[in-house]
C-alpha cells in the first residue's frame, strides 16, 4: 500500500386554538298562572297539577380545533460560522480497489484536544470538488464556531487519471463513479479509520452531509455504513440504492427546493447533465423512516419566521433517531444561504435561496442527533 500522503495546506485566519362558539338561545314567554281566589285553601293543601310548560332549549356550543404545527427552529443549538483559523491539510490514501483517493481535512483551532470531537464528512456535488464544496458550504467556519472536525473527500474524476470533474457512486448516480461501480462506501470507511488514528474522534457523533450527487452518496452511507455514520444531512438529493437496510437507525434531514430543476423535488430527468431519472425526495425520507422503524405518520411543522418552509418530521423512531424533510418554496438547486461558487455555477444551478443557511440548518439537526 502506498504510504499516506498528508501535507499542510494553510491556516485560515396552539395548540393554536381556533374556537368558534355559537350560542343560540330561544326563550318562549309563559304567561303567569291565574291567581287563586281569597277563599283558596292554604298553602299547605295538596298542590294542584300545573299545566305542562315549554322549557327553552339550552344554548349550544360548537368548537372547532386544528392540529397544532410543530415549531421548527432551523439553527437551534448552533453558533453562526466565524472566520476559520484552524489547520487545513490535504491527504491521500490507497483504497482496497487500487485507487489513490484524496481528501481535505480541517481541524479548528477551537478544538479541545482532550475531548473526542464530532466529525463531519462533507460530500461535494456532481462535477464539484473538495475545495469547491469547502468554499461553497462554509463548513470550516461552522466547525470553528461549533468545535467539530470536517473532512471533504474527493470523488472520482472523469479523466482517465482520475482528475477532472468529480462524481460519486451513490447507486443510480452519477457519472464515471456509478458507471465504474466505484466503492465509495469503502473509501469513506478507510477515511474514517485514517482520521481516527490522527485525532480523537467521537464515534457517536460521526456524520455525513452532501449536496446533489453528494446527497445521494450520503443516503448510501446511511444505508450501507450505519455502523460508522450516525446521521446524514442532504440538500437536493435522493435515494439511489434499491435496498436500504441500515444495521442501526440513522437520522436524516433532507432540504429540497420547489424550484430545483436539476434534481426536481418530485423526481424526473431534470435539466442537468446527469442523464438520470431522479427519484422523488419524499420517497427517500419515507424509505429511511421505514428502515428506522419510525411512526409512519409525519408531524407537520413550520418556521414562524420563514413561511417558505414546510416541514415534515417522522418520530419517534428506534434508538432515538428522527427523519425530517424541509421543503423550501422557491429554492433552486444551488446550496442554500451561501454565495454562488461562480457566475457560471449560478447559470447552471440557479441563484442560491437566501433565507435558509443549509449548512447551519444541517449541522443543527446532526448535532442534536448523536447515537446512544
Amino acid at each position: 500500500m502506498t504510504p499516506p500522503f498528508h501535507r499542510p495546506l494553510r491556516t485560515t485566519a396552539s395548540l393554536l386554538p381556533v374556537a368558534l362558539i355559537c350560542a343560540v338561545c330561544s326563550c318562549v314567554p309563559i304567561p303567569d298562572p291565574p291567581q287563586p281566589p281569597a277563599t283558596a285553601p292554604p298553602a299547605t293543601a295538596p298542590p294542584t297539577t300545573a299545566p305542562p310548560t315549554t322549557t327553552a332549549p339550552r344554548p349550544t356550543t360548537t368548537s372547532t380545533t386544528t392540529t397544532p404545527l410543530a415549531v421548527y427552529q432551523p439553527y437551534a443549538g448552533t453558533a453562526a460560522g466565524v472566520a476559520p483559523v484552524g489547520r487545513t491539510s490535504l491527504g491521500q490514501l490507497r483504497t482496497a480497489d487500487g485507487r489513490t483517493r484524496s481528501y481535505r481535512l480541517h481541524v479548528p483551532a477551537s478544538l479541545d484536544p482532550s475531548t473526542p470531537a464530532p466529525l463531519l464528512v462533507a460530500l461535494h456535488g456532481g462535477l464539484g470538488s473538495s475545495d469547491q464544496f469547502r468554499a461553497n458550504s462554509g463548513f470550516d467556519g461552522l466547525a470553528e464556531a461549533n468545535r467539530f472536525v470536517v473532512v471533504y473527500p474527493d470523488g472520482i474524476g472523469a479523466r482517465a487519471d482520475g482528475t477532472g470533474p468529480q462524481t460519486w457512486n451513490g447507486g443510480y448516480c452519477c457519472g464515471p463513479a456509478a458507471r465504474q461501480d466505484v466503492d465509495d462506501v469503502g473509501f469513506v470507511r478507510q477515511l474514517l479509520d485514517r482520521i481516527a488514528t490522527e485525532l480523537p474522534i467521537d464515534p457517536t457523533r460521526t456524520f455525513a452531509a452532501g449536496h446533489s450527487n453528494g446527497g445521494i452518496m450520503a443516503y448510501r452511507l446511511a444505508c450501507e455504513l450505519s455502523d460508522r455514520i450516525v446521521a446524514v444531512g442532504v440538500q437536493a438529493g435522493s435515494l439511489g440504492v434499491d435496498d436500504c437496510a441500515p444495521l442501526t437507525p440513522v437520522s436524516v434531514i433532507h432540504l429540497h427546493g420547489t424550484d430545483d430543476t436539476n434534481h426536481p423535488i418530485d423526481g424526473g430527468a431534470g435539466t442537468g447533465v446527469a442523464g438520470v431519472t431522479f427519484r422523488p425526495a419524499r420517497d427517500a425520507v419515507e424509505a429511511l423512516a421505514a428502515a428506522n422503524g419510525c411512526d409512519p405518520s409525519s408531524t407537520p411543522g413550520t418556521d414562524p419566521l420563514n413561511p417558505d418552509l414546510t416541514v415534515s418530521t417522522w418520530t419517534p423512531c428506534r434508538d432515538g433517531a428522527a427523519v425530517r424533510l424541509v421543503v423550501v418554496d422557491g429554492a433552486t438547486h444551488a446550496w442554500m444561504g451561501r454565495p454562488a461558487s461562480s457566475e457560471l455555477a449560478s447559470g447552471f444551478v440557479g441563484e442560491p435561496y437566501p433565507d435558509l443557511d443549509a449548512s447551519r440548518a444541517i449541522w443543527s439537526f446532526l448535532a442534536s442527533h448523536p447515537r446512544g
